[in-house]
C-alpha cells in the first residue's frame, strides 16, 4: 500500500507538472471537494433525484421522440425474470435481482425503445431448462409506467449469448478465457438489433445502442471490448471490486496471494477493473465510500486527479491526453407499488370476527415458525447467503451471548438454499456448519431458524412476517456495497442495523430508520438489536421515518437519474455512418457504405488516399509525410464535397473464409516463411478466390511492403493488412502497381476514443528517457522510432530488453497518470508499441465484421506459440485459432513473464475453435489440422 501510495504521488505530481502552465487557484489544492465526483457534500440527507410529479412530468415531455436503445451486461450466475433462484450459490446473489429489475424498470421509462439484458446461456441437466432459452421478454411490473408507443421489438429482454462449455454451469472465475467469444456473439446480436430496429424505428438507419453497461469485472471487460468494437459509450457498476477482495483476503491471512489468484482469478479480474476505468463515459456506484475508499486503489482512478481534471474541462482547458470516467451515486431502484407495510401485530391477526375470516398464513410463515418455542416474540431477521463476508458467525454469537435480547426476541436467518450440507460449496458448507455449532454452543433450540428453501418471490413474505412481529432487519455484514435487502426492509415496515462500513451509511442518511454499528463488535451488534426490540417508541419513530423516505429510492427516481448521465455523455456510433444520419442530402450517397449486407459496398472514403509505398527501407520519413499529406488532401476533398473514384470493395464478404496470419517475431523472413506454408497448404482455394488471406502485424506498411516487393511477393495475395499492432487498417486496392493499397479512414476515428495524442507522447518520451544503459556509457535503452510512428501509433526501439521493467509496469505507470492507451510489448521484445486504449489487432477484427460483414465464424487466425503482449487476444472468440508449434517460442519467457496474471488464466483450454499443430509441421500438416477443425472438406 506504501509503494502504490508513492507510486501514485510521484505520477499525479508529473501529471500536473505536464498542466501546472495554466493552473488556477481552484486546482492547486488537495483537498477533494468537486461535488460532480463525490456529491455534493451541502446536500447530505438529500439525493440527486426528481422528486415532485410536475418536475416527472416536464422530464417525460422532454423524452418524447426519443427511441433508445440500452444493452445491459452481466454474465455470471442463473439469471431470468421470474422465481430467481437468488442464494443458490455465490453468482446468483443480489445482483442477478438488480440488473433484472434495472433493465425491465428502464423499458418503461419515456424515450427508452428497447433494453437488452445480455447474459450466458446454459443448456445443462444441472439446471433448469429456461436458463437455456435465447430470450426471453421481461413483463413489466406495473404497465401504467409504459410509454404510449409500444413497438413490435419494444421493451425489456434477457438475451441469453452461448459461450463456454454448452453443456456446463460453470463459476465466474472459470468464464475469463471464453469472454472473447461472448463478445463475438453479443456483437452480431447487437449489430442484427440494430438494423431491426433501424426498420421499425430508426427510418431505415441502424438504432446503435446508446450505451452498454457492464454490471461486475466480467461484464465490464466484456462491455469495454464491445463499446470499442462499436464505438458506442460504456457505463460500468462493479458491484463488488477485486482490489478491496484481495486487501480483505491479505488481511485475514488464511492464503497467499498466489492461493488467492488460484481459487478467484483475482489478478484477471482487478485488470478487468482498470480497463473498465480506461473506457468507461461512467462508473455507477451505490455509495460515496465505493468512490472514495475502494476505486481509489485503481491505478485508472484518483479522486484528486480527477478534482483538477474536471475543473479544466469545466474551464474548457486541455487536459493534454489525460481522461478520467465519470464517477456518480446512484442507489439501486426498487419497486415498491406492490408493497403494503403490515400495521398490525401477531396477537391481533390471531382474532377473527363472525364476519371476517382470517386470511391463510403464507406457506414460508409455518416453514419459520415452526422453528421457535414462542414464536410471538419480535423477529431479528438476517437474509444473506453463508459467506465468511456477511459475518452472520458474528451475529449468531451476539444473540447467544446477550441474555436480555434472547429472552425478548427469536432470530431467523434466511441463508439461501439447501438440500445438503455436503453438497455445497466448500466456502458455505464451511460457514453453515460453523453457524449451527454455534447455535449448539448457546443452547438456542427454540429461538433460532434457519430454514433450509424459500423461493424469491416469498421474501416479501418473509419481510411481512417480521414487521408483523415487530422485529427488525439486520445486515452484519463487514462491508456492504449498498445492501438492497436494506431498502426491501424498509419499505416492509422494519427498522434496520447495519454495518457502519460501506452503503449503508448513505441509506441511513436518507432513511433515518436504524442504528448503525461496528460488525466486529458483537456487544454494540447485541446492544442496537436490544435498544429496537426493547424501546417500543425508538422501534415505531425508525418504521414511520422509513416508510416515509422509501420513495426516493423507487426504480423511477434511479432510472431518471440513469438516463440523465447517458444523456450527459458524447453520443457515439461506427464513423462511416455518421453523415448519413446526420445529413439528409447525403442519404442515397452514404447507404452504400452503411449497410453492410448491400452488394455494392464502396471503397470511395478511401480510394483517394491510395498510398505510393515503392520506396527503400531507408525512407521511412517521406513515407511518414506522405499518408499525412494524403489524408489531409482527402480530408479537405470531402469538406469541399469532392466526388471520388468508387472503387468496389475487395471480396472479403465474398470469401468463403479469411486466414489471419498472425505470427509474431523480430524477423519479418520468419514470418513470411510461415505465411509461405499456409499458402502452399490452401493453394488451391487460394488460386479459386474462395480464401481470402489478412495480415495482422506489429510491423508498418512501409516494412511489410518494402520485403514483399524484395522477395517478388504479390500484394493482391492479401485482401487487408493490420499494421503497427492494430492502429492501421489497409486494403489491397486494384487501381495500379504504384498504389497497391488504400488506407481505411474512419478506422482511425473508430479506435481513436480518449487518444492522449500528443500528451500521450511527451509523457512517453519522458519515460523513454529515463533509461539509460550504465554498461554503455549512458546510452538510451529506449528511443523513439519516428520513421515508425504514426499518429494513432507511437513505437519506440528497446536496445537492451532486459533493462526495461514489463510491460505492467508502463501500463501502471500510463493509468497513474490518467493517460488511457494499449501498450503492446513487440518483435521479442525490441518494439514497443503505443495505440488507442481499445485497439488491437483482434479487435480490427472485429471492426472487418461491423463494417463489411466478414462473417467472424469463418476466420482462421495463425498464431505461433507465443507472441507479442497483445497475443492472448486471438485466443479466444468464435474465430478458429491454429497455433503453430515452434514458432515465436523464444520470446515466451521474455514478453510473457511477469504479466499482472498468467497467461493460463485467460487461454481456453477446451475450446474446440483452438488447434495445435506438431512441431516440425509441414504444409500438409496445416491442412490436416484445417480439416480437422471443418474448415477445408477433402
Amino acid at each position: 500500500m506504501t509503494k502504490r501510495r508513492l507510486e501514485r504521488e510521484r505520477g499525479r505530481k508529473e501529471a500536473v507538472a505536464d498542466m501546472s502552465e495554466d493552473l488556477s487557484e481552484g486546482e492547486k489544492g488537495d483537498t477533494i471537494t468537486d461535488a460532480s465526483a463525490h456529491g455534493d457534500n451541502s446536500n447530505r440527507g438529500r439525493l440527486p433525484r426528481i422528486s415532485s410529479t410536475d418536475a416527472m412530468e416536464a422530464w417525460a415531455n422532454q423524452q418524447k421522440g426519443k427511441k433508445l436503445y440500452l444493452v445491459l451486461i452481466s454474465l455470471h450466475g442463473l439469471i431470468r425474470g421470474e422465481n430467481m433462484e437468488l442464494g443458490r450459490d455465490s453468482d446468483t446473489g443480489g445482483q442477478v435481482k438488480y440488473v433484472v429489475e434495472l433493465a425491465r424498470a428502464l423499458a418503461s421509462m419515456p424515450g427508452v425503445y428497447r433494453v437488452d439484458l445480455l447474459t450466458r446461456q446454459v443448456a445443462s441437466s444441472e439446471v433448469d431448462w429456461s436458463y437455456g432459452e435465447p430470450t426471453e421478454m421481461l413483463s413489466p411490473h406495473n404497465s401504467n409506467n409504459l410509454t404510449d408507443e409500444i413497438g413490435e421489438s419494444s421493451g425489456a429482454y434477457i438475451i441469453r449469448i452461448p459461450f463456454g462449455p454448452k453443456d456446463k454451469y460453470i463459476p465466474k472465475e472459470s468464464l475469463w478465457p471464453h469472454i472473447p467469444e461472448f463478445v463475438d456473439g453479443a456483437l452480431s446480436h447487437i449489430i442484427q438489433m440494430s438494423k431491426v430496429l433501424g426498420e421499425q424505428v430508426g427510418g431505415g438507419h441502424p438504432v446503435w445502442p446508446v450505451a452498454i453497461h457492464g454490471h461486475y469485472a466480467d461484464a465490464g471487460d466484456s462491455a469495454a471490448l464491445l463499446s470499442g468494437a462499436l464505438n458506442v459509450p460504456m457505463l460500468f457498476t462493479g458491484h463488488s471490486l477485486g482490489r478491496d477482495k484481495l486487501e480483505q483476503l491479505l488481511r485475514q491471512g488464511r492464503l497467499s496471494k498466489d492461493e488467492i489468484n488460484d481459487t478467484y482469478k483475482i489478478m484477471r479480474r482487478i485488470e478487468a477493473e482498470e480497463l473498465t476505468v480506461d473506457a468507461s463515459e461512467v462508473v455507477i456506484t451505490s455509495t460515496r465510500q465505493e468512490i472514495e475508499e475502494q476505486w481509489r486503489l485503481y491505478n485508472g482512478f484518483d479522486p484528486v486527479l480527477e478534482r483538477k481534471l474536471r475543473a479544466r474541462i469545466r474551464r474548457n482547458v486541455s487536459c493534454y491526453g489525460r481522461f478520467m470516467p465519470r464517477m456518480v451515486v446512484i442507489p439501486p431502484g426498487m419497486e415498491f407499488n406492490h408493497i403494503i407495510p403490515h400495521d398490525g401485530d401477531m396477537d391481533a391477526d390471531m382474532e377473527t370476527t363472525e364476519d371476517r375470516q382470517a386470511s391463510p398464513d403464507p406457506p414460508i410463515w409455518t416453514e419459520i415458525m415452526r422453528f421457535f418455542t414462542n414464536p410471538r416474540k419480535p423477529m431479528i431477521l438476517a437474509l444473506a447467503r453463508p459467506d465468511p463476508k456477511k459475518n452472520l458467525i458474528t451475529l449468531v454469537k451476539a444473540f447467544g451471548e446477550c441474555r436480555p435480547l434472547r429472552e425478548l426476541a427469536n432470530l431467523t436467518l434466511i441463508m439461501g438454499n439447501r438440500d445438503n450440507i455436503d453438497e455445497m460449496s466448500n466456502t458455505s458448507a464451511s460457514m453453515l456448519l460453523s453457524i449451527i455449532k454455534m447455535i449448539d454452543k448457546y443452547d438456542l433450540y427454540g429461538q433460532v431458524a434457519y430454514p433450509k428453501h424459500h423461493k424469491q418471490s416469498e421474501v416479501p413474505d418473509i419481510y411481512r412476517l417480521a414487521a408483523k412481529t415487530k422485529g427488525v432487519f439486520i445486515n452484519p455484514a463487514f462491508i456492504e456495497p449498498f445492501g438492497l435487502t436494506l431498502i426491501e426492509a424498509a419499505a416492509h415496515g422494519l427498522p434496520m442495523v447495519a454495518t457502519k462500513n460501506g452503503g449503508p451509511v448513505d441509506i441511513h442518511r436518507v432513511l433515518d430508520n436504524g442504528l448503525l454499528v461496528d460488525p466486529h463488535d458483537e456487544k454494540s451488534v447485541a446492544d442496537a438489536l436490544l435498544k429496537l426490540v426493547a424501546d417500543k417508541q425508538l422501534w415505531s419513530k425508525c418504521r414511520s421515518n422509513g416508510l416515509r423516505n422509501i420513495h426516493l429510492f423507487s426504480w423511477t427516481e434511479h432510472c431518471k437519474t440513469y438516463l440523465s448521465r447517458i444523456a450527459s455523455c458524447k453520443p457515439r456510433q461506427p464513423g462511416w455512418l455518421k453523415n448519413g444520419n446526420d445529413n439528409d442530402d447525403d442519404d442515397d450517397d452514404d447507404d452504400e457504405n452503411s449497410e453492410a449486407e448491400s452488394p455494392s459496398d464502396s471503397l470511395r472514403d478511401m480510394q483517394d488516399i491510395s498510398l505510393n509505398l515503392k520506396f527503400s527501407m531507408d525512407n521511412y520519413e517521406d513515407q511518414k509525410g506522405k499518408i499525412e499529406n494524403a489524408v489531409m488532401s482527402y480530408s479537405k476533398g470531402v469538406m469541399k464535397g469532392e466526388k471520388t473514384d468508387q472503387g468496389k470493395f475487395p471480396a472479403l464478404r465474398r470469401r468463403k473464409g479469411i486466414f489471419v496470419i498472425a505470427v509474431d517475431g523480430d524477423d519479418i523472413g520468419v514470418i513470411f516463411e510461415n505465411v509461405k506454408k499456409v499458402f502452399e497448404a490452401v493453394e488451391k482455394e487460394r488460386t479459386e478466390g474462395s480464401i481470402g488471406f489478412i495480415l495482422a502485424t506489429s510491423l508498418q506498411m512501409a516494412e511489410v511492403h518494402s520485403f514483399m516487393v524484395s522477395k517478388g511477393l504479390n500484394s493482391s495475395d492479401f485482401d487487408a493488412f493490420i499494421c503497427n499492432s492494430g492502429a492501421d487498417l489497409y486494403y489491397t486496392s486494384s487501381h495500379s502497381e504504384d498504389n497497391p493499397f488504400v488506407f481505411d479512414l474512419y478506422y482511425h476515428s473508430h479506435i481513436e476514443y480518449r487518444w492522449g495524442g500528443e500528451g500521450l507522447r511527451k509523457t512517453l518520451l519522458r519515460w523513454a528517457s529515463s533509461f539509460v544503459d550504465k554498461n554503455k556509457n549512458g546510452q538510451h535503452v529506449v528511443t523513439e522510432d519516428e520513421a515508425v510512428s504514426t499518429d494513432y501509433c507511437y513505437a519506440f526501439n528497446v536496445h537492451n530488453p532486459a533493462l526495461v521493467p514489463p510491460v505492467k509496469e508502463l501500463r501502471k505507470m500510463m493509468r497513474i497518470q490518467a493517460l488511457r492507451c494499449h501498450v503492446i510489448y513487440c518483435q521479442n521484445g525490441k518494439k514497443i508499441n503505443v495505440i488507442p486504449v481499445l485497439a488491437s489487432r483482434s479487435q480490427a477484427l472485429r471492426y472487418l465484421y461491423l463494417r463489411w460483414g466478414m462473417e467472424l465464424s469463418k476466420v482462421v487466425v495463425f498464431i505461433g506459440e507465443s507472441g507479442d503482449t497483445d497475443y492472448e487476444g486471438f485466443l479466444g472468440g468464435v474465430h478458429k485459432s491454429v497455433i503453430l508449434k515452434g514458432v515465436s517460442t523464444n520470446n515466451s519467457n521474455l514478453l510473457h513473464a511477469n504479466r499482472i496474471y498468467p497467461l493460463s488464466d485467460v487461454v481456453p483450454t477446451d475450446s474446440p475453435n483452438v488447434i495445435q499443430t506438431t512441431q516440425d509441421f509441414t504444409s500438409a500438416d496445416i491442412r490436416t489440422m484445417l480439416g480437422n477443425l471443418g474448415v477445408l472438406k477433402g
